[in-house]
């Protein structure tokens, strides 16, 4: 018998249970794990596949992605990177992530600019005054880098 803190009972579902949690179809989470973007952490006794909740983060981020136009080659290629830093490397695996949601962020900057710079004078002072100031220093941060290009 181990001594210690047990570690809790991690919830395991079948397929069904993770399309409804989810909210993406059975069928598309059998593609996900055909092109191993997703893989099932166990099989039941009677050969069902089982997820856990892991998996079902990993589907909401793939589903965010996918929102943000990028192509399920280009979120397996993401994965497959973050997959090769060790688990004693927590600091490099957050840093790649800071740098794959800045990337999402600046491509998003760049469809808005458009935007932005069609509104009149009175439309972007009231946008403006909906930001909260949070909002407003990370905008301001996110251009800084934005204009200072490469800065890693």
């Amino acid at each position: 018998m181990r001594h210690g803190a047990a570690e809790p009972p991690r919830q395991l579902y079948r397929i069904g249970e993770l399309s409804r949690l989810s909210g993406v179809s059975p069928r598309t989470i059998d593609y996900y794990t055909g092109l191993g973007l997703l893989s099932a952490a166990k099989r039941s006794d009677g050969n069902y596949r089982l997820y856990n909740d892991e998996t079902l983060d990993r589907i909401k981020r793939i589903e965010q992605l996918k929102a943000q136009k990028y192509s399920l080659e280009e979120i397996k290629e993401m994965f497959t990177a973050l997959n090769r830093v060790s688990p004693s490397e927590q600091v490099n695996r957050k840093i790649a992530d800071l740098s794959t949601h800045l990337s999402l962020l600046e491509r998003e900057v760049k469809e808005l600019e458009p935007v932005l710079e069609q509104l009149k004078p009175g439309q972007a002072k009231r946008l403006f005054k909906t930001i909260t100031p949070q909002t407003a220093a990370v905008i301001e941060a996110l251009l800084l880098l934005l204009n200072k290009g490469n800065f890693m």
